[in-house]
């Protein structure tokens, strides 16, 4: 199984949001926090894990949603 991890930038360019929206959602913690995984001061990621938790967090806050992940 390969793992390709995405840098904030990267993951940034390919979700089109800002760098500080994934920095601000790598700072909460809980169920609801993004899933990333730290190497020291690093902070990759997983594409899809972050897709699949996209997808969770639009159908939990609105149980059905016109926007398609």
């Amino acid at each position: 199984m390969k793992h390709n991890l995405l840098s904030v930038e990267e993951i940034s360019e390919v979700l089109n949001v800002p760098r500080s929206w994934i920095y601000e959602r790598t700072r909460i913690t809980g169920p609801g926090a993004i899933p990333c995984i730290r190497i020291g001061k690093y902070i990759r990621f997983e594409l899809d894990e972050v897709i699949d938790w996209l997808r969770s967090q639009n159908e939990s806050k609105s149980g059905k949603s016109n926007c398609t992940a």
